[in-house]
């Protein structure tokens, strides 16, 4: 039997078709059910009622009550205005309308007595309330509700057509009226309807459901308000931690996967041999964790998070090596063409001792050599292919591939990395590398159906890198201390910002950079590159591979180098209107530096008129070089919806909850959904039959996915 609650929005009384449409296509509001969900940003207290003389600078809503001593109507058809006065005991106020003038007309009347409530503004020094909600006062206390009112997320289109905040409000009455405690059951299992006092640590239980949705509209009390909104918070966490729970426990046991069973002597002449550094114990921790999972029968789906220059290509490399040792091939994605051959080179010059196979393949390749790495792939004589988005193509195919690894995995879609688990008959083992450190609450929602590794450690030899706030009227000592850099030998970066709604402008203030930088660096003391996205793949790798080859001192670059590009002598990195990014990628970019065994430096350099949060995340970047500390605070500062390259799947539209504010919620919902799936992993049992249904009942709703 269907529930009340998926009944069509045009059904409830006072909805109709034409209002149903419009909710549909200004609120997402399609059946009773989005109606119910659709919550209150605030409440006001409408019992209080203020004296006009009590308003001030500080005043935001006021309601008062009555009587109107003047009505007028002012202005011409296109500034028509209708103005009302009214007066307590204490003072008078103005009210103001613009729209709905006629039927205003005929409600405020001389002499009537109204409860007035709406948002203070100033004119010419003089409070007002521009179209205020107003009632006819019918006597002492009889207009006024007995609870905190809410206040609903409207647009103008709806106002006009009489569904603001109130009216919406009005709508979500009727339909919380007929609801039974039996169209709103209970999903949480008996073991989460209970949580811990966050101040006091003494176990209290939830409101039931059916009461949480009554009491978050509205409310009888403010503290029965708040115990709805942790409750509904609370309730969308667990939900989300049991299905990647569900998912993560499914796939450990029923995901089959190849068998790396031995470390052979590939891995181990070049652990013993070639090793060009000794690991660090983050490197080494990670390692057993992929041998504990290629050797466990199960298919391997991990997320390897590291700080900018930790490792993760050498983790890479020793994981394919474990591959190879197995009688497996091994593939290698990266995002762009620059990565992806610097990954082939680097790889190839650590490998030129041993006998292996290693082949590139770019959407630019020669003809002759895509023919030759895809022959040598299909017949198993080719041990790894590094490539971009190529790999993936239908031609691609393997003999036997054991392990696929993607690396920046944030620039490549769900479908596509799920596309390199067709290339074997069982699906190959997955490692995808990131390295933008993600927060562990982020970590918890967004990737928290994988198993996932941290590299928190730098390479010994590393210097941490010195960052430092400049404002422009300071460009010329910054020019200076480059021309000091280059004169020891080093090489400088200076980026400019790409936002890709403004490509001309961003094109012409890179050239007028690049011009600029030419003038305080002449030629031919000095020699400069240039990379940008608008270059063809081959000039754009000329000019880069003059740069590692040290053949010019100076990169201007957009942030096409913002990831993976590995030249050591580079010491000094200049980003031009530092302002125009935000955390995480100035901490991405920071680390094209500090690659080497020298000091290195990053100059942010910015328009002195910053706001706050400009302000605030050029004081973060000076502090720490740390970069999970980074992506917390960028996290905090710009909330879980805005962080780039999370992951695409919707996986943290919570209507209420926000993983930031709401991290005692969130800790609190993975230990019960972790505790309930230990002793129940397909939710069998009476006890959370329940859950289960409600589940199945959301199934499709949200989107979720094997492969991050």
């Amino acid at each position: 039997m269907a529930s009340i609650l998926s009944n069509p929005i045009e059904y409830l009384k006072g909805v109709g078709p034409l209002r149903a449409e419009l909710l549909q296509k200004e609120l997402g509001i399609f059946c009773f059910r989005d109606l119910l969900e659709h919550f209150p940003y605030r409440h006001v207290d409408r019992t209080k009622i203020n004296l006009i003389r009590e308003i001030n600078a500080a005043t935001e809503y006021i309601q008062v009550a009555g009587r109107v001593i003047s009505v007028e109507l002012l202005g011409d058809k296109r500034s028509r205005r209708l103005v009302a006065e009214v007066r307590d005991a204490s003072g008078t106020l103005e009210l103001v309308w613009f729209q709905g003038i006629h039927g205003i007309q005929k409600l405020v009347q001389v002499g009537g007595e109204f409860l007035v409530y709406g948002r203070v503004s100033f004119f010419q020094g003089s409070p007002q309330l521009t179209h205020p909600e107003i009632e006819i006062l019918q006597g002492q206390g009889t207009a006024r509700p007995e609870f905190l009112e809410p206040v609903y997320p409207t647009t103008e289109k709806l106002k006009v057509r009489g569904l603001g905040g109130r009216q919406l409000g009005k709508l979500t009455q009727t339909l919380l009226n007929m609801l039974k405690e039996s169209d709103l059951p209970e999903n949480l299992p008996q073991p989460a309807r209970t949580y811990p006092d966050e101040e006091t640590g003494e176990e209290r239980g939830w409101l039931s459901r059916f009461e949480a949705y009554r009491q978050i509209h509205f409310p009888t009390q403010p503290v029965l308000f708040q115990q709805a909104v942790d409750r509904l918070k609370f309730e969308e966490l667990f939900l989300a931690q049991v299905r990647l729970g569900l998912i993560k426990s499914k796939r450990h046991r029923f995901s089959h996967g190849v068998v790396f069973s031995q470390v052979g002597e590939l891995f181990n002449g070049f652990y013993t041999h070639h090793l060009p550094f000794e690991l660090t114990g983050a490197q080494k921790r990670v390692l057993k964790e992929i041998r504990r999972d290629t050797g466990s029968g199960r298919q391997m789906n991990r997320l390897l998070q590291g700080d900018v220059g930790s490792g993760k290509t050498m983790v890479a490399l020793l994981a394919m090596l474990l591959a190879i040792d197995n009688g497996f091939q091994a593939c290698l994605m990266a995002p762009t063409e620059i990565l992806a051959r610097q990954h082939y080179e680097g790889i190839s010059a650590l490998l030129k001792d041993l006998p292996l196979e290693v082949r590139l393949l770019t959407g630019s390749s020669r003809s002759k050599i895509r023919k030759e790495a895809l022959g040598m792939a299909v017949e198993g004589r080719l041990h790894i292919l590094i490539g971009t988005h190529a790999v993936l193509e239908e031609a691609v195919k393997f003999q036997r591939l054991g392990l696929a690894i993607v690396d920046e995995q944030h620039r490549f879609g769900v479908a596509q990395r799920a596309r390199l688990w067709e290339k074997a008959e069982i699906p190959p083992h997955v490692l995808v590398m990131t390295a933008t450190p993600i927060p562990r609450t982020l970590a918890m929602t967004a990737y928290g159906d994988l198993d996932y590794s941290v590299m928190d450690e730098l390479p010994p030899g590393r210097q941490p890198i010195q960052t430092v706030h400049r404002y422009e009227d300071r460009r010329p000592q910054v020019m200076d201390f480059i021309r000091h850099e280059v004169a020891k030998g080093r090489q400088a970066y200076v980026i400019f910002p790409l936002i890709e709604e403004s490509e001309k402008l961003d094109y012409e203030d890179l050239m007028k950079g690049y011009e600029n930088i030419k003038a305080w660096f002449p030629e031919p003391k000095y020699w400069i590159s240039m990379v940008h996205g608008r270059q063809s793949n081959d000039e754009r790798d000329t000019n880069m591979q003059r740069f590692l080859s040290g053949d010019t001192q100076i990169m201007v670059a957009t942030t096409v180098i913002e990831v993976g590009v590995n030249v050591p002598n580079a010491t000094v990195m200049v980003i031009e209107s530092s302002e125009k990014f935000g955390l995480s990628q100035l901490h991405q970019l920071r680390g094209r530096v500090g690659r080497g065994s020298e000091k290195s430096f990053c100059i942010l350099l910015t328009s002195p008129r910053l706001g706050k949060e400009a302000r605030e995340r050029m004081s973060i970047l000076t502090e720490t070089n740390n970069g999970f500390k980074i992506a917390e605070k960028d996290l905090e500062i710009r909330g879980p919806g805005d962080i780039g390259g999370t992951r695409q799947s919707g996986l943290l539209n919570f209507k209420l909850a926000n993983i930031v504010q709401d991290r005692y919620w969130l800790e609190l919902a993975r230990d019960r959904a972790a505790q309930l799936l230990d002793k129940d992993p397909d939710l069998a049992t009476e006890e959370n039959k329940a859950l289960k249904a409600f589940l199945q009942s959301q199934h499709g709703k949200t989107a979720w996915s094997k492969i991050s």
